[in-house]
């Protein structure tokens, strides 16, 4: 199954255990039917992997209307909405009504290969192959289909040998003689994956690169040119060597590379961020959460899982560019009532997707898009910040209730979104001083496709409950110029737990960290030459979101989370409000009773 519907929540976990008893009790593996297979080719040049992603792919998936519990989708049981019926009805739909937006790839989840009891359907040599009742005349005419209406294909597979692939060991592996399956698994028969439902492949076995050689094989044979890889560790709510499956990821993306078709591989899901380097040489793609779907009688919902994208995303912004891209999960905002959203959260939800520059692909029922849902998923100004030249926006101010998130364009103009995640309407403010400069800027209002005119310093919006806006700002103003001061300057007070400690991606090499329960650092001498309201750049560490109690010249303290940078050697920066007197000031960041993050540098702009 596809990923956290087995683990996140309870009722998920005891849905894992009814899908894994069925497939147990599944004693013998499907008849044995050779498939068809590529003939083997060339490798890929190193080039090939970024031409593959070089844009955050645009497209449709299964998962969504599979997993809901929507009155209607699956009428004969969990999943059963995946038929080769219901793939090409929106392939058909997606060709007419999304295609000339960039939308492109049908991508078919998990079960192609299970019938709705979750029996698994397997070739001789331990591969997956279509279920009859779903896909009655196989994946290969799903594929030509999908390919007849200038489209790709998409495909599903789980990390490791499944268990029912197993055969006692005794299984050839297509193409490897002398190889069985007894000779691609540890000795003990270790599971891995989200669900345990695999074995984990040894790779210190040479049979171990054929077997996955033989499953790309089979899979370029078929004519697909996208695979999820899914239950992928460290990641999937698994830690641990067991579950360690970046062997499995390089092997694909060698086996990927010796069928010389340009294959899409997508990795999944909630992956280790201390991996990140791994999943960017040997995937194109990475979910960087759990599932956005909610398991309920909608597609989704605000409180499930869409609005956590707000904490999870901002650590891994720097690592999306060609090649491979941060993997947001569905974009479930073009059915109205079936996708369990108000219109402000459809908008919200597909504004963060562009500016994060997550792959757009919905996994709504495009036969039966609304009129609102289409004018979301094909509004092209916001399409072309999400596939243009543009690089991934993050958020400049803390992780607060009320959020700005910015990106400077290649031609000095700034995409820049403003959000309202609180449960009631407020009002959001963007300081130019967040951006670098000060003056004048021109507005253009990228969903409704207007020109709002100049506006000096700042613009505020008010903004419904979970709302947005997202604009396209054009500086006509002058850079704005600052004064830094370093946490560990000596003139600096710490108190409680704080102390310096070294930090290399720091500005000055250090930084003042163990800021818990009572610890407080205290910058002085914070000179300003007229009272105002400042945005002050934090400059910086924190493996996790934390947060600070800020206060000027011991007066009222306001908390404000910062996002987390991902790891405690990388180093973030954010603007939080502060109100200074004209003079010398001091600016406090206090950890209260929690734990605050480590911080490098303030920098005080010239001007408020």
């Amino acid at each position: 199954m596809r990923s956290s519907s087995y683990s996140v929540m309870p009722a998920r976990a005891l849905r894992a255990l009814v899908v894994l008893a069925l497939a147990a009790g599944t004693a013998a593996a499907a008849p044995a039917v050779r498939a068809q297979t590529a003939t083997p080719a060339q490798a890929q040049d190193s080039t090939q992997s970024t031409a593959v992603a070089a844009k955050p792919y645009m497209g449709w998936s299964s998962w969504s209307m599979q997993s809901s519990k929507y009155p209607g989708l699956n009428p004969d049981g969990d999943y059963s909405y995946l038929t080769e019926a219901n793939v090409l009805k929106q392939t058909d739909a997606l060709a007419a009504k999304l295609k000339k937006y960039g939308y492109e790839y049908i991508n078919i989840d998990a079960g192609w290969w299970r019938d709705k009891t979750w029996r698994p359907e397997f070739d001789s040599y331990a591969r997956q192959q279509a279920d009859p009742a779903r896909f009655p005349r196989g994946m290969k005419a799903v594929a030509d289909d999908v390919h007849a209406k200038g489209l790709k294909a998409g495909i599903y597979l789980p990390v490791g040998l499944e268990k029912e692939a197993y055969g006692d060991g005794r299984t050839p592996i297509w193409n490897a003689d002398g190889c069985t399956t007894a000779d691609i698994v540890y000795g003990d028969l270790r599971t891995t994956n989200g669900w345990d439902s695999s074995y984990k492949l040894d790779f210190s076995k040479p049979c171990t690169q054929k077997y996955v050689d033989s499953q790309a094989q089979l899979l370029a044979g078929w004519g697909y040119d996208f695979l999820k890889l899914d239950g992928v560790g460290p990641g999937s709510g698994k830690s641990g060597d067991q579950y360690d499956n970046v062997a499995d990821v390089a092997a694909w993306r060698k086996a990927i590379a010796a069928t010389g078709r340009p294959i899409h591989l997508e990795v999944s899901w909630s992956l280790d961020y201390g991996h990140v380097a791994d999943w960017k040489k040997y995937s194109n793609g990475w979910r960087i959460d759990t599932d956005v779907e909610c398991y309920c009688n909608t597609l989704v919902s605000w409180e499930n899982s869409v609005d956590d994208r707000f904490d999870d995303a901002p650590a891994w912004t720097r690592h999306a560019g060609p090649g491979g891209w941060n993997d947001l999960d569905s974009l479930d905002i073009g059915n109205g009532e079936m996708d369990g959203l108000t219109k402000a959260e459809r908008q919200t939800y597909a504004t963060l997707w562009a500016i994060a520059k997550s792959p757009l692909y919905t996994g709504d029922d495009l036969t039966k898009l609304d009129s609102y849902g289409l004018s979301l998923l094909t509004n092209t100004e916001v399409i072309a910040v999400n596939q243009g030249g543009t690089p991934p926006a993050a958020p400049v101010t803390a992780a607060d209730p009320q959020q700005v998130w910015a990106a400077m364009n290649p031609d000095g103009t700034y995409t820049v979104a403003l959000f309202n995640l609180a449960d009631k309407p407020a009002s959001v403010t963007a300081h130019w001083s967040t951006l670098g400069f000060t003056g004048k800027a021109k507005l253009r209002d990228l969903w409704n496709h207007e020109n709002l005119g100049t506006y000096t310093d700042k613009v505020t919006q008010a903004l419904p409950a979970h709302g947005s806006r997202l604009f396209r700002v054009t500086p006509d103003g002058r850079p704005l110029t600052w004064s830094g001061i370093e946490a560990e300057a000596t003139t600096n007070t710490l108190s409680g737990n704080a102390s310096v400690a070294d930090c290399p991606a720091c500005s000055g090499g250090k930084k003042v960290g163990n800021l818990y329960q009572g610890g407080r650092l205290t910058i002085d001498d914070v000179h300003v030459d007229k009272a105002g309201t400042y945005q002050i750049k934090v400059a910086y560490v924190s493996g996790d979101a934390r947060s600070a109690n800020v206060s000027a010249n011991g007066g009222g303290a306001v908390s404000h989370k910062f996002p987390s940078t991902g790891d405690w050697a990388t180093v973030n920066t954010v603007h939080v409000p502060v109100t200074l007197k004209a003079g010398a000031n001091t600016i406090t960041f206090d950890s209260g009773s929690g734990y605050a993050p480590d911080i490098d540098r303030i920098d005080v702009p010239k001007s408020s």
